[in-house]
């Protein structure tokens, strides 16, 4: 009779385990995705009632070897450490003009921290405290889709006639193609002027990877209509388009939004009108288009901060774009009634990983010679990037 108390040997099934499994269970990362998955070391405690005094200390240790950059959707308790604040391309910027930093702490997300690696000097070392600080909407778009996109378009026999115009909210791999592939980069702020650019170059544009901002410039700023754009899905056969539809179409838009201004709604607009009766309702141009048609402003993160610095006291404001910013914005102006355009609470959910005790472990790591997250683009990628990007900078 067989003994069932005996241990048995385990069977090997020569299982391995995938990649993204791997990326899944927090072992592995992903060199292409935005979201990172190691942080190595211990994070100093949410409670550590020294934690402000502590991120001080260091940044003075540090002095003028490390420049703090503040994104406008950080929590309070970061910005306050920013040396200056801004939106993505206004902060890489200001990294670069200070090349005797020799170590850039970029407080946003990946593909912000990307493009100040780009811009700044080879001696320099751009960190990102928290790598999971991602950006959902540069997510949706991979250099693989992009370029299988590409070969859709040539094989509908447009490819040539199509300009890539990349948004600033995207990975260096989607920079780089549009390098390559004669395009530029365009912010919220001069979208318009990259799109009018575009279309001196060629017939039609491709524009990634935000589909509200392409949509919302081409009809409401440049006079196009709905037809004249077609929506372009990564997840579908040939996007899900025809050949038919690419060749009629003007705007090609890429299917991806971001996660907080595509949360804003008509309905949204309705209510707060309803709520608070004469309230002007501002909205960064991500929202859908149906928001921003509805919308008495429209404009970029610098736009609706400097309209609200302008506003006349006991003037009333709700505004569309992320919790943080807004909030800041209602404290700096309580002559002012400004008020977040949803019900719901939503705040930028990868750009909140960047909190204290990651700016704290960051900055103390440096201060005694660690060098942590370091965001570091490759050369190729690099070159063509920054190809791109040179493109907006020349522009009228």
């Amino acid at each position: 009779m067989r003994d069932v108390t005996t241990a048995q040997t385990p069977v090997d099934l020569d299982v391995q385990p995938t990649p993204l499994a791997l990326l899944l269970l927090g072992r592995e990362a992903d060199p292409r995705s935005e979201r990172g998955v190691e942080c190595p070391g211990d994070l100093p405690s949410p409670s550590d009632p020294d934690l402000v005094e502590r991120a001080r200390a260091a940044k003075e240790k540090l002095g003028d070897k490390v420049f703090v950059l503040g994104h406008h959707y950080q929590r309070d308790e970061v910005i306050q450490f920013a040396d200056v604040t801004g939106d993505s391309f206004k902060l890489a910027r200001d990294a670069a003009a200070r090349p005797e930093a020799e170590y850039i702490v970029f407080c946003g997300v990946h593909f912000m921290a990307e493009s100040a690696d780009i811009l700044t000097g080879d001696d320099q070392k751009v960190v990102l405290p928290d790598l999971a600080a991602g950006c959902s909407m540069a997510d949706m778009a991979t250099a693989e889709q992009v370029a299988e996109c590409w070969d859709v378009l040539t094989e509908a026999g447009i490819a040539e006639q199509v300009v890539p115009v990349s948004y600033m909210n995207s990975s260096a791999d989607i920079k780089a193609f549009t390098g390559k592939h004669g395009g530029t980069i365009c912010t919220s702020s001069n979208a318009k002027r990259a799109l009018d650019w575009a279309f001196e170059q060629g017939e039609k544009v491709l524009f990634l990877p935000d589909q509200h901002l392409g949509r919302n410039t081409a009809v409401r700023d440049m006079g196009m209509s709905l037809e004249d754009c077609v929506l372009y899905n990564p997840h579908k056969p040939n996007g899900g388009l025809t050949a038919e539809e690419l060749r009629n179409a003007k705007m090609i838009l890429w299917r991806g939004h971001c996660s907080v201004h595509g949360r804003f709604s008509i309905d949204s607009v309705s209510d707060v009108r309803e709520r608070i009766p004469g309230v002007r309702v501002l909205v960064h141009p991500e929202c859908k288009h149906e928001v921003v048609a509805a919308a008495d402003e429209v404009g970029s993160t610098e736009y609706i901060i400097k309209a609200l610095d302008a506003a006349p006291a006991g003037s009333k404001w709700a505004i569309g774009t992320e919790l943080n910013l807004v909030r800041r914005l209602a404290n700096a102006h309580p002559d002012k009634e400004i008020v977040f355009l949803d019900k719901t609470v939503c705040f930028c959910s990868t750009m909140n990983r960047i909190d204290l005790p990651h700016l704290v472990w960051t900055l103390e790591s440096l201060a005694e010679g660690n060098l942590v997250n370091r965001i570091e683009v490759d050369r190729e990628t690099e070159q063509f990037a920054k190809q791109a990007l040179e493109r907006m900078l020349a522009l009228p």
